[in-house]
């Protein structure tokens, strides 16, 4: 009969609760604002929405591009490391860019952001710490900072990828319900599986 830590797993769920609970009731609207702000204005001018992140919060990266975009704002996933050696070509000068990092430290995501700004893009910084490297090289900056990850180790990221979902989920209804999106282009965009089918039976 193996025995299992479950010890560990009801502390991992009272910290992901304590953890959210907190990050959820100290957001700053403003923020937000300002990053949508920063979105829409790059939009009118004909330029597009990229995202990017190293190590796990690269996974959030390409979750949120595919979330914003499914709900109106069409973002491009940006690799963390691979923007250095030829994918900066996706960007064009007066994109905006969504960088995400838990520290806001990380050194390959410096290289990155350098090249980013260098090929005239606008950054939007999702992390951790406000004063952060990262945070400073921001023209906005969205909190997604927790006290503890929620294991023994307290290392794998764990409540900070919760956070910087969050961060992600608030920035994307933002955008959606100023845009009004309506549920007929919601299905035009996402056609397949139980949504789509779902909206086709209510014809």
């Amino acid at each position: 009969m193996r025995e299992w830590n479950v010890e560990a797993l009801s502390a991992f769920d009272r910290a992901a609760v304590r953890e959210v609970n907190s990050f959820a009731g100290s957001v700053d609207n403003d923020a937000y604002f300002q990053a949508a702000e920063l979105i829409l204005k790059a939009q009118e001018k004909g330029n597009r929405v990229h995202i990017t992140g190293i190590g796990k919060p690269g996974h959030v990266a390409s979750y949120g591009a595919s979330l914003l975009s499914s709900t109106g704002t069409p973002t491009y996933f940006l690799h963390g490391t691979e923007a250095v050696h030829g994918s900066c070509g996706q960007l064009l000068p007066g994109d905006v860019v969504i960088a995400i990092s838990n520290s806001g430290e990380t050194a390959e995501l410096r290289a990155t952001v350098n090249a980013i700004k260098n090929n005239g893009c606008t950054v939007i910084a999702i992390t951790g710490n406000p004063q952060s490297w990262l945070a400073q090289q921001a023209e906005a900056h969205l909190f997604a900072g927790v006290k503890e990850e929620g294991d023994p180790l307290d290392r794998a990221p764990r409540a900070s990828i919760l956070a910087e979902n969050f961060v992600i989920q608030r920035l994307s209804l933002l955008l959606q319900t100023y845009r009004n999106l309506d549920p007929v282009q919601y299905v035009k965009w996402n056609p397949g599986g139980a949504l789509g089918s779902l909206r086709k039976n209510e014809k």
